[in-house]
């Protein structure tokens, strides 16, 4: 087993105080958005085995059979096929989607081929991998997420009473779904100038007016995404998105081609080791308009909200279409749990203190925030986990 040393990214939109205090430390006033756990080349954990201090990534590369076990690597290829995060979302994050592998490995190439760099800040894909992800709740988390009907975007702009939005009423309620979305999308999103800066402003208006009457209402989410980014076409696409609010405990799946933003909370987010992003509003980044709407799926759906399914062992999973991850959780009491050593995984400790106990013997114990690489040790193998009062969140693969 392998203590993590993870790196927090710094973007814009992170609390200032959530990652600190899960982690105990002081908060430094800076933004602290992502604690990242994995092997991806942009953060890679670092691990000590005695000789120092070594990137995750370089080990895995290394011996893949040994680190991830040979059934995964028939799998799913010679690295750690998911990224798992600690997402501490302070102000909203950029309205976006991912792209459905033969997508990414498409853009990845062309862009490879042209030249782009790699950090250049109109790249869209970072590498050649799909991103769909789970995001599980640690405290009350709200976003919005996949496209409305067109009778219930309409709806929803219809009860603002808001002129402006009287174009996209009409395309809404007088074209097929798919058609109504895209244009709606396109529409509010090629905005520029007098025209945009008008409509915003009075839309603005309008969801601030109505998150006045009703505080614990969708339109207090709207509100907040329209002080935050003001003048941002951003919050026009943003009517099109279904509002969620999730409890501790519960989770939602993004697919891909999904449109979704975080507005705020704090979350443990699991996903394909991968870190591109089509952004489409709500972000001062680059937003490439067409490239977004290629890859989106104009269908309206309903967020889907996860709660665990518990089995014999005591394991909580939060079921998924995928395989390349695998989350679940446990409640500790005071019986011991047992976790299959078959693949590699990774454990999160985000409540009390949880003691593992390898097959070997060996024990690490993870207090709040701190994190275990426990490398596969073969089919038939168990890690011990003990800890009354204790939450550990577990990201592995599907076998």
């Amino acid at each position: 087993m392998d203590r993590l040393v993870n790196t927090v990214r710094p973007y814009a939109w992170g609390s200032a105080t959530a990652i600190p205090e899960l982690l105990g430390r002081e908060a430094t006033g800076e933004p602290q958005a992502e604690l990242w756990m994995g092997a991806h080349p942009g953060s890679p954990s670092h691990v000590d085995r005695g000789s120092g201090e070594r990137s995750l990534a370089e080990l895995i590369a290394e011996d893949p059979r040994r680190e991830l076990g040979a059934d995964a690597v028939a799998k799913f290829g010679p690295s750690l096929p998911f990224l798992l995060k600690v997402l501490a979302a302070g102000t909203p994050l950029s309205i976006q989607a991912h792209p459905d592998l033969a997508q990414a490995r498409t853009g990845f190439a062309d862009e490879e081929a042209r030249g782009v760099p790699l950090d250049a800040p109109h790249r869209n894909y970072k590498d050649a991998n799909h991103k769909p992800e789970i995001i599980c709740a640690l405290d009350e988390f709200e976003g919005l997420c996949g496209f409305r009907s067109p009778a219930d975007a309409a709806a929803l702009m219809e009860s603002l009473d808001t002129p402006a939005l009287a174009p996209l009423i009409e395309l809404l309620l007088n074209k097929p779904e798919a058609e109504a979305l895209s244009q709606a999308l396109a529409t509010v999103l090629s905005m520029t100038g007098e025209t945009a800066a008008t409509t915003v402003a009075e839309v603005a208006a309008a969801v601030e007016k109505a998150a006045a009457a009703d505080p614990d209402g969708q339109f207090a989410g709207y509100a907040f995404a329209a002080r935050e980014y003001p003048g941002d076409t951003g919050l026009l696409a943003a009517l099109l998105l279904n509002h969620f609010r999730l409890q501790p405990g519960e989770a939602v799946y993004l697919g891909a081609g999904l449109p979704h933003a975080y507005l705020r909370g704090l979350g443990v987010e699991l996903l394909a080791n991968s870190d591109n992003v089509l952004r489409g509003g709500l972000t001062p980044k680059h937003v490439d308009v067409p490239e977004l709407l290629r890859v989106l799926t104009f269908r309206g759906s309903a967020p889907d909200v996860l709660r665990p399914v518990a089995d014999a062992s005591g394991e909580q999973l939060y079921p998924v279409p995928i395989d390349e991850f695998r989350l679940s959780r446990y409640l500790l009491g005071a019986e011991a749990r047992q976790v299959d050593g078959r693949a590699a995984q990774i454990l999160l400790c985000t409540e009390g203190s949880a003691e593992l106990t390898a097959p070997d013997g060996g024990t690490l114990t993870l207090a709040r925030g701190e994190s275990a690489f426990l490398p596969a040790t073969g089919a038939g193998t168990w890690t011990r986990l003990t800890g009354p009062g204790a939450t550990v969140f577990r990201a592995t693969v599907t076998l």
